[in-house]
């Protein structure tokens, strides 16, 4: 009588085939839950420890950051918080490595009083100074900052960028775009960067504030488009940002769109690209 494969005899010490198939998918399944645990647990590290990506929601950093900006912000230069951590889970006691950074800063941190939202703006304020707005005329220390007018900032109207006031619009090239004023300020340490000034506004005139310790002083660079250190928390505001909310420092813009692409026309992404502004450092 002929024998079928199935009848034949498996050698001792070797699986049966037939059964071995039958296991392979769980092995497999097995596998690739191990991997993405792995991944997920570096992707967890990495974003907590070393570096984290950004995206620029809003105009209050322009004319450095634009919406549509992608960044990198480093996370070990002020220490670690539970802020460090994704969804700020309570996994690290207190502020660990804490540093202060250094006037001028471009930082990403948990805004107060909620605690709950990724903001950027800029240190102006450290624990001990005194910050005041004259005019227009930033004050740290009872010194006022060199304010040098450069430049009109000019930048194109597209969907990233809609709100250009009415006597800032102008037409360049065949191109709708808005000119705003930009100064230069330096500061103290030697430090410097531009700031968009469109005219006196409320938030141009402040009281003294008296920056607590533990605790920073942060302003927008586009100064009347941005609700910081200025306001209290009952208008919208940050007030004094205990070092703690800080997550980061930025470091280098790796992407940039003006934000006409379309997601089902591939090669508009290449062409809403803001180039020159990738690779940009702080």
């Amino acid at each position: 009588m002929e024998t079928t494969p199935s009848d034949e005899a498996v050698p001792a010490g070797q699986n049966n085939p037939a059964q071995a198939t039958t296991a392979d998918p769980k092995s497999e399944w097995r596998d690739l839950g191990i991997f993405l645990v792995k991944l997920a647990a570096i992707v967890f590290f990495v974003r907590s420890f070393i570096f984290s990506p950004f995206v620029i929601p809003s105009e209050s950093m322009m004319p450095r950051l634009l919406v549509g900006d992608y960044l990198f912000i480093t996370k070990w230069n002020y220490g670690y918080s539970r802020h460090s951590l994704p969804w700020s889970l309570p996994l690290i006691p207190g502020h660990l490595f804490a540093s202060t950074p250094t006037r001028g800063d471009v930082v990403v941190f948990k805004a107060p009083p909620t605690d709950n939202t990724d903001w950027i703006k800029r240190v102006i304020g450290l624990p001990g100074d005194s910050v005041q707005m004259v005019g227009g005329q930033l004050i740290v220390n009872g010194k006022a900052v060199p304010k040098q007018k450069v430049a009109d900032f000019v930048l194109p109207i597209t969907p990233n960028f809609t709100k250009c006031q009415m006597q800032f619009q102008t037409v360049e090239a065949g191109q709708p775009v808005c000119r705003i004023p930009r100064f230069r300020e330096t500061l103290d340490n030697g430090k410097t960067y531009d700031v968009l000034d469109q005219g006196l506004r409320d938030q141009d005139d402040t009281v003294v504030f008296h920056v607590p310790a533990g605790h920073v002083f942060l302003m927008g660079d586009n100064r009347d488009n941005s609700t910081d250190s200025r306001f209290p928390h009952a208008e919208g505001g940050i007030e004094f940002v205990p070092l703690e909310n800080l997550e980061g420092k930025a470091v280098v813009s790796f992407w940039s769109t003006d934000g006409s692409a379309n997601w089902f026309l591939p090669w508009t992404w290449f062409t809403a690209a803001r180039w020159s502004r990738i690779g940009e450092g702080f």
